[in-house]
């Protein structure tokens, strides 16, 4: 009785797991809630992936969001004020439903960093 609940704890502690990931699903979707469709990810996939994209002024707003299922990490991201760029990836069952929210730039911030910039170059040239 032993021997064989020995063997059977030393296969268990060997064997990986086999259910494959679970990950939201989306390709250049407008808002998140187009982004709430569950895929099982493939056996290689390891993390989630949220992909977000955003850009313009005023009412030429856009945003790009799209989500899906990776090998591997490919997290980063840049915020220029007028134009936001971000991957953020994780690694749980649909962790992935944020819009990578993050990143979007906020108007009050865009205005502010507007009116530095221009303060500083007239004030240089003063």
């Amino acid at each position: 009785m032993k021997a064989s609940f020995a063997a059977l704890l030393a296969v268990l502690l060997c064997v990986e797991r086999v259910a494959s990931l679970t990950c939201f699903h989306c390709e250049n979707e407008e808002n998140n809630w187009n982004c709430l469709k569950p895929k099982t990810c493939g056996d290689s996939d390891k993390y989630c992936v949220t992909k977000f994209f955003g850009g313009g002024v005023g009412d030429n707003k856009k945003q790009s969001i799209s989500k899906y299922c990776s090998p591997l990490c490919p997290q980063g991201g840049i915020d220029l004020g007028v134009m936001a760029f971000s991957i953020k990836c994780c690694e749980s069952e649909l962790c992935n439903l944020s819009g990578a929210s993050g990143v979007k730039s906020s108007s009050l911030i865009l205005v502010a960093g507007t009116l530095a910039s221009l303060l500083y170059i007239f004030g240089a040239k003063l």
